[in-house]
C-alpha cells in the first residue's frame, strides 16, 4: 500500500528552478533509496516534503501522506506531523543537536512538544528509545551532554529522537557519511531493525551505491533536480539504463592511475609515540584515571609514499596525527622529520611547520569566512624565511595547479561547491611545496564523482611534485586506491601493515577481518549490465 506518493514536484529558489517534476512513490514498509551527487536535489526533496525549505523557495506539484497533500498544509498542521508522522535524521549530528540540552531531555521533548507525554512520561520514553538504538543505560544515562558522545553514538541519539513517536516515514539524509565502516554497518543495521519492527517506510538519502544496494528495494537517481532512472534496487544497478547512472557507477569504482614515486629515504620517522589524557575523576580527590589514546606506536613513512591510516572512531588516528603535525604533545617516543625532532607547541620552528600541511575532512570549517582565497591560500607563507617575490602570482599558479582558476582567487569560501573547496584547501597546502601533506578523512564528505576527481588531483599533484601523503580514512575503499602501504589502527596501537592490496585482500588480524567484512559493497553478480 502507498504510503507517500510525490508528484511532479518543483522547487525554486527566488525563480532560480532547484528541482523539477520529481515524482515517486514510496510503499509502507518500504525501504526508498534516493541517491545523486552533491547539487543534485536529493536533500532539497526531503525539506520540501517537510515544508523546511530556505527562505525565498517555492514549492508546487503533490506530495499526498493518507490523502493529504503536505506541500498544502499551513505550518500549524506541518508542525502536527513533523516527528509524529514523519520524522528526519541529519548527516551531521552535532549540529543537529542542542550542545546545551542533555540527550534525554532531547529525545523526550519530541513527546513533550507533541502533547503524547508528561515530562517524566517522556523521560521514561526516552530511555526505552536510547535503549532501543543501542545506548545502554549503564553507560549511557539521560544526564549526558551529545559533546560527551562519539559521532556513531551522537547519530543513535538523533535516530532515537526522529523515532520517539513512532512515525510513519523516516527520512534519513546521509546518515552515515562521516561514520567509520564498523559505525556505518551498526547504523545500518539498526536502522534496517527499526523499518521491520515499527513497520515504518525509510527514505535513504545517500551518495553511496553500495548502501543503497544493501538497503534499499527501490531506488531512484537524481542528476540536476530532476530523477533520471528509478525502479527495484537490483534492476537498477544490473542495467543502469542512463549515462548519468553508469557515470555514477564508475565513479564509485574509480582508482586513480598512480605511478610509484616511493623512495628508500625516510621522510617520516615514529618510534615509541605514547599519547595519554586524564580522564574525571571518579571519586572526589580520588586519582584521575587515564585514557591511553596511543600506545607506542611506530612507523616510517619514504620520500614520495602514499601511506594509509585506517580504523575505528576513537582509534587514535588522528590524535596521531596531531601529533605528527607538531600540535600535540607526546609523553613518550619520538617524532622525526627529514631526520629533525619534531616538537609541539612553542619549540617547534617554523621552517619544520613548512615542510608538512594538512587537508581536513571539512574545508569550509577549516576556513575563515571572511577572507577571499588570495588570503586564505597564502596564510602558509609567512612560514617561509623570506616572503616571495610575488605572492599573487605564486597563489594563480597553485590555483592552476589543482585545477582551479587565477580568478578564483577573489571570491569567498562560500561561493563554491564542497568539492572546489576541498581543491582550495590542498591548494593551501601545496604552496609551500611541502615534503608531506597529512590528509586527515579529506574525501570522506564528497560524492562519489568529486571524490573521483580529488583522488585524481592527488595522484597527479604526488607524480609531478614528489610528495608524501598520510592518508587518514574510514573509506577503505579510497585508501586502497591511493596509497601504497596502510596501517590498521585498533585502541591506540598498529595492529597490522603492509601493502595495500595485500592486506586488504588477504587481512592477518581479526580486527582487520572485521573492517573490511563491515565495507559495504555492491554484489559481484550485479557488476554487470
Amino acid at each position: 500500500m502507498t504510503l507517500l506518493s510525490v508528484r511532479d514536484l518543483s522547487v525554486t529558489i527566488h525563480d532560480a528552478p532547484i528541482l523539477s517534476d520529481v515524482s515517486f512513490d514510496l510503499a509502507e514498509g518500504e525501504i526508498f533509496g534516493l541517491v545523486g551527487e552533491s547539487g543534485s536535489g536529493k536533500s532539497m526533496t526531503a525539506l520540501a516534503l517537510m515544508q523546511l525549505l530556505p527562505h525565498g523557495a517555492r514549492a508546487s506539484g503533490a506530495a499526498r501522506m493518507a490523502g493529504t497533500d503536505l506541500l498544502g498544509l499551513a505550518e500549524r498542521r506541518m508542525c502536527g506531523i513533523r516527528g509524529r508522522e514523519i520524522g528526519l535524521i541529519f548527516q551531521e549530528p552535532m549540529t543537529a543537536l542542542n550542545p546545551m540540552k542533555t540527550i534525554g531531555d532531547q529525545v523526550a521533548e519530541t513527546l513533550v512538544i507533541h502533547g503524547a507525554a508528561s515530562r517524566r512520561k517522556a523521560l521514561a520514553v526516552a530511555r526505552e528509545r536510547l535503549d532501543r538504538v543501542g545506548l545502554l543505560e549503564a553507560r549511557f544515562p539521560l544526564d549526558r551532554f551529545p559533546h560527551e558522545l562519539s559521532g556513531g553514538q551522537r547519530q543513535r541519539v538523533c535516530i532515537a529522537m526522529a523515532v520517539a513517536l513512532r512515525p510513519k516515514l523516516l527520512i534519513a539524509d546521509e546518515p552515515t557519511t562521516a561514520l567509520d565502516v564498523t559505525t556505518q554497518a551498526q547504523i545500518l543495521e539498526l536502522l534496517k531493525g527499526l523499518v521491520a519492527e515499527e513497520k515504518m517506510a525509510l527514505m535513504l538519502i545517500t551518495h553511496d551505491l553500495a548502501v543503497v544496494a544493501g538497503m534499499a528495494h527501490h531506488v531512484a537517481v537524481m542528476q540536476r533536480g530532476r530523477i533520471v532512472e528509478t525502479g527495484r534496487t537490483e534492476t537498477l544497478f544490473r542495467t543502469r539504463a542512463h549515462d548519468y547512472t553508469r557515470r555514477l557507477f564508475a565513479a564509485s569504482d574509480h582508482a586513480p592511475s598512480r605511478h610509484p614515486t616511493a623512495t628508500a629515504r625516510p621522510l617520516l620517522e615514529v618510534t615509541g609515540a605514547v599519547r595519554d589524557y586524564p580522564l574525571p575523576r571518579t571519586r572526589p580527590f580520588g586519582p584521575h584515571p587515564v585514557f591511553h589514546a596511543v600506545k607506542g606506536v611506530g612507523f616510517t613513512l619514504h620520500e614520495g609514499e602514499s601511506l594509509g591510516l585506517v580504523g575505528e572512531s576513537g582509534c587514535g588516528k588522528s590524535t596521531l596525527a596531531r601529533a605528527i603535525l607538531g600540535l600535540d604533545l607526546l609523553q613518550g617516543g619520538h617524532i622525526r622529520l627529514a631526520g629533525e625532532e619534531v616538537r609541539a607547541g612553542h619549540h617547534m620552528h617554523r621552517s619544520m611547520r613548512a615542510k608538512m600541511q594538512a587537508v581536513f575532512q571539512d574545508p569550509y570549517g577549516s576556513f575563515n569566512p571572511r577572507w577571499k582565497v588570495q588570503r586564505l591560500i597564502a596564510e602558509p607563507l609567512h612560514l617561509l624565511p623570506e616572503p616571495p617575490p610575488d605572492p599573487k602570482a605564486l597563489v594563480a599558479a597553485t590555483l592552476a595547479d589543482v585545477g582551479l582558476s587565477p580568478a578564483d582567487a577573489q571570491k569567498y569560501i562560500h561561493e563554491f561547491s564542497g568539492g572546489q573547496r576541498q581543491r582550495i584547501a590542498i591548494a593551501r597546502a601545496l604552496i609551500l611545496r611541502p615534503k608531506l601533506i597529512v590528509l586527515d578523512e579529506a574525501v570522506s564528505a564528497l560524492d562519489v564523482r568529486v571524490r573521483a576527481q580529488v583522488l585524481d588531483l592527488l595522484a597527479d599533484l604526488q607524480a609531478r611534485h614528489g610528495l608524501a601523503y598520510l592518508f587518514i580514512s574510514h573509506d577503505l575503499g579510497v585508501v586502497r586506491a591511493i596509497t601504497d602501504r596502510v596501517l590498521v589502527m585498533q585502541a591506540g596501537e598498529i595492529v597490522e601493515t603492509g601493502a595495500t592490496a595485500s592486506v586488504f585482500d588477504a587481512p592477518a588480524h581479526d580486527y582487520t577481518k572485521r573492517l573490511v567484512a563491515a565495507t559495504p559493497r555492491l554484489p559481484a553478480e550485479w557488476g554487470h549490465g
